[in-house]
Formats: structure tokens, sequence, C-alpha cells
């Protein structure tokens, strides 16, 4: 398993544009499985940036979220300043022991739960467990028989692009809590908005945690407006789809083999993945490799002004 330390990402522009040249205005980041055309923010009243956010303003966010992921009416559902905030703290709701986390997956859930003083392991009967679900990188599918443990995390961060492999039925079982990104389907990652779904017990505890408004107003105006679109939602499900479709031809054709993803991220085989990364950030597009696995290579999709550049990085 991956070690618990390594706290890779995606993302570090920055660090690309120093080493390879350019102004980071002019990357292209491919690094991350954010939505490269994000929803439209709405206009905002005055008092979500000037005043302490209300009851209101966090019932609405609350009612939309719960009607769009069609949550169970004993389930608790609150909201919180992005998903990495959740699982920072949801290792202080249990008492330590063994957490099963199948990798390789996401790295901050194991990196979480060891600096609370747990035992990360990949199989066993074990006290705690997280499934990512659509797993990141390989967008590998979970079925809820094997997510249970007495604390069963299920990270569905991805399963917005997938609404009908949800697991949500885990958010009544004792003990599960599912945990919902809103940056990445709706592109909107730096409002730092997240949602956790489930036992009541657990999600008061972690209320608690937080603090009083966690979210802020901004954030809670646009998450409601975004939850409540559907119309918005279905279309972008449906070019997502194409898109992904679009860059694996793309990549193939270039060499490469398909060994996973999801609409919103591809995961690749090729020879040498750091040579790969090279390549393209000398068109100064960005991408992500892996520690643990040298010939993988993931891609996010391109914004549509990006797929000119990238047909010429991998000609």
């Amino acid at each position: 398993m991956q070690q618990p330390d390594q706290r890779d990402h995606g993302g570090g522009v920055d660090a690309a544009a120093a080493r390879f040249g350019g102004r980071r205005s002019e990357w292209i980041d491919l690094s991350t499985g954010i939505n490269p055309q994000p929803y439209k923010v709405p206009a905002l009243p005055a008092e979500a940036w000037n005043a302490l956010p209300d009851a209101a303003a966090q019932t609405a966010l609350v009612d939309a979220a719960r009607a769009f992921w069609k949550v169970p009416p004993d389930a608790a559902l609150l909201a919180v300043p992005g998903a990495s905030s959740a699982i920072a703290r949801i290792p202080a709701l249990a008492p330590k022991g063994r957490v099963r986390i199948p990798g390789p997956t996401y790295n901050e859930h194991a990196a979480s739960f060891a600096e609370n003083g747990w035992q990360v392991v990949e199989t066993g009967e074990t006290e705690a467990a997280v499934h990512v679900h659509p797993n990141n990188p390989d967008g590998r599918l979970w079925p809820l028989a094997e997510t249970t443990a007495p604390l069963s995390i299920i990270d569905e961060s991805f399963c917005d692009i997938t609404p009908d492999a949800t697991l949500m039925a885990q958010a009544t079982v004792p003990g599960g809590l599912i945990l919902k990104s809103f940056g990445k389907f709706w592109g909107l990652a730096g409002l730092r908005l997240g949602f956790v779904i489930g036992d009541p017990a657990l999600v008061a505890r972690l209320e608690q945690m937080l603090g009083p408004w966690p979210v802020s107003g901004p954030a809670l105006h646009i998450g409601a407006a975004a939850l409540r679109d559907e119309t918005w939602a279905e279309a972008t499900r449906a070019r997502l789809g194409t898109d992904a479709t679009r860059i694996d031809g793309l990549m193939t054709t270039a060499g490469a083999q398909i060994v996973g993803g999801t609409p919103l991220f591809r995961l690749y085989e090729v020879d040498d993945a750091q040579a790969w990364q090279t390549r393209l950030a000398r068109h100064h597009i960005w991408s992500r490799v892996f520690p643990y696995n040298p010939r993988w290579l993931r891609l996010g999709l391109p914004p549509s002004i990006g797929w000119t550049r990238l047909e010429r990085a991998l000609a």
C-alpha cells in the first residue's frame, strides 16, 4: 500500500511553470479531476458577503442537497468547508483501531487515519473502512457489501458523474458516512464546499468539531443554486462523457492504454509516465503521475480552448 505520509496530489502548476517556463495563466492543468467548464456563479446578495451566514441560507443549501442526492429522511446531512475538512476529522469520531483502505486510492484518507493513531491496512476485518467510490485514480466501483465496517466511510467525491452508482443506502446504516465534494463536478474547487451524509450521531459530533458557520455565505448561496439546477447537471454529464471518449481516442492513438477512470479523469498506462509528463509539460500542459506506479499517467479534461494544444502535444 502507498505510504500514508505520501500526500501527493494533482495541482502544483506554479512549480511546473517554474521548471518548464511560461506564466501560470498559460498552462492547462490536467492534473486534477475538476470540471473545466464550471457552473456559472449566480449574482449574490450583499448579505452573502457582509453578514454571518443565517439559518435560512443554511437550510436552503441543506434542502437542495437532500433533494439532489435523494438523501433518506433518517440520515443526517452536514455542509462542510470542503470534503478534505471532513476527511481530516473523521478518524477522531471512533476509538483508534484498524482501518481498511483498499489501494491504490486517494491518499488523504490513509494519511488522516495514520496521523490519528490508526493502523492502516488494505484487507481484513477492521474497526473502520474507507472506500472511494468511484475510486481515484482507476474509477473502480464498490459493491455495498464490501464496504461494511463499524465505521464505514464512502467517499463519493466523483459519483455525481454517475449518480445511479451511488451507495447512498449506506447513509442509513449506523456508523455509515457518505462524503460528497461540490468542487469537482461543478468545477468550483476554490469555493471549498463539501457534504457529509449519514449516521446522525456521528454527523452531530462532526458538526461540533467544525464549530459555528463552517461554510461561507457565498458558498451557501452558490451551492444551493447549483444543486437545484438539474438541467445543468444532466447536460454536464453528457458533455463530460463525450469529452472523456475524445481524450481516450487521442491518448490511445498516441500509444497509451486505458486503465480506467471516470468522465472527469482518465487513467492510462504508458511506457514511462515521467517522460510523458515532461513531454506534455513542454507544451505547458500539466498531468498527474504517481509515486507508486511509474507507468500510470492520469489526465483530467481540457477546457474547450485546450484541445488543440493537447492534440499537438500528443502528435
